[in-house]
């Protein structure tokens, strides 16, 4: 009822805009209108991005911790998720490094306290009702030779079927990521959109009800003509999360709304591709944008900016990312950065003030 209902006022809001304004983005006044709506008009966070290790710096403050995580912590974590109302997380990667994170002839296994920690997040999922999308890769380095490489695409079909096999019974088991991301430049390369088509398309063999996403960059760059419509059409994916691009400073919170605003015209089109919001909820502790900064959490007034941007116009928001970035004091599965409380609180006082039923724990509604 929610989305047929903010269906209708983005309809309305568009008529008013004009046709013109509505498909080349928002006058400074409109975008300041938007920003400065009620909060009751913001949508919650249904969703996040959760990772069982990652090679570089950036996943610093949670790399390891995550890494000597126990079953019943990663049981625990997802359940922090569902405890604020997120029903979907999304598995960041099931290899990386040379090694997997889970048994397979294919690749050594990452040395992990957890024997099998993708089993435990599905159980996770199943228990405290979340679905998760699980990553297709990555089999080798993560650089342009993931899309198109032989071996590389012989050996991702390879994992998905031993992944399919081991845990596609599991009921939270809901779907696929395609994580090798594109950049929109302001179109899709043909070589991402085969990427996404093949691996859909052996998706699907596999798990036939099984959903599919991706999520890119370049969002800024996004323009609703005939020709990135078709593109649309053509993308063997349901699901688009695009990636707001806030925290990797390529955009703040209202040159954000403007791309939306272009991106949910492009999409009204193509209505089978379901148009999501991928959230950047980090800062950078040094350089930014470097592999060798760790994130850390951004502070609250800014992350709900960026949920007032896309909101109007994306059917869910997913965040990059929970894990790591906001914790609840005390929880079993606390990883990540010290100051991930603060952002974790602040969010829940804005749920308990404007979205109080979200909140599955009902302890946490006082």
């Amino acid at each position: 009822m929610r989305m047929h209902s903010q269906a209708i006022n983005r309809r309305r809001f568009l008529e008013h805009l004009g046709a013109t304004t509505a498909l080349t983005g928002l006058s400074l006044s409109c975008r300041h209108t938007h920003n400065d709506a009620p909060s009751r008009d913001v949508q919650p966070i249904r969703g996040s991005w959760t990772s069982i290790w990652w090679d570089d710096r950036r996943h610093f403050y949670w790399n390891e911790t995550c890494r000597n995580f126990s079953s019943e912590q990663w049981k625990q974590s997802v359940k922090d998720a569902a405890d604020l109302g997120m029903q979907y997380l999304v598995l960041l990667a099931i290899a990386k490094g040379g090694k997997a994170f889970y048994e397979t002839p294919l690749l050594p296994k990452l040395e992990m306290a957890c024997p099998d920690p993708i089993k435990a997040l599905l159980e996770g999922g199943n228990e405290y009702g979340v679905k998760f999308f699980i990553s297709s890769d990555w089999y080798a380095e993560w650089d342009h030779r993931a899309l198109h490489d032989q071996e590389r695409v012989t050996r991702r079909f390879q994992m998905m079927e031993e992944i399919a096999a081991r845990y596609g019974d599991y009921r939270s088991f809901y779907g696929w990521y395609w994580p090798n991301e594109a950049c929109i430049t302001p179109y899709f390369t043909s070589e991402f959109i085969a990427y996404v088509n093949a691996s859909s398309l052996h998706g699907r063999r596999l798990l036939p009800k099984a959903k599919t996403l991706t999520a890119p960059y370049g969002t800024r760059l996004a323009v609703n003509d005939d020709k990135f419509v078709r593109q649309l059409d053509q993308l063997d994916v349901d699901i688009i999360a695009y990636q707001d691009e806030v925290g990797c400073l390529r955009m703040g919170p209202h040159e954000s709304q403007v791309a939306f605003a272009r991106l949910r015209a492009a999409h009204d089109r193509v209505p089978q591709r379901a148009l999501w919001a991928d959230v950047e909820t980090f800062a950078w502790e040094g350089p930014e944008n470097r592999q060798t900064s760790p994130l850390i959490p951004a502070p609250f007034p800014r992350v709900l900016d960026q949920l007032k941007a896309v909101s109007w116009y994306v059917d869910t928001i997913l965040i990059y990312q929970f894990q790591g970035l906001m914790n609840r004091l005390g929880s079993k599965a606390f990883a990540g950065h010290p100051e991930s409380t603060r952002l974790y609180d602040d969010y829940l006082a804005w749920l308990r003030a404007h979205h109080p039923k979200v909140i599955r724990n009902t302890s946490l509604r006082r």
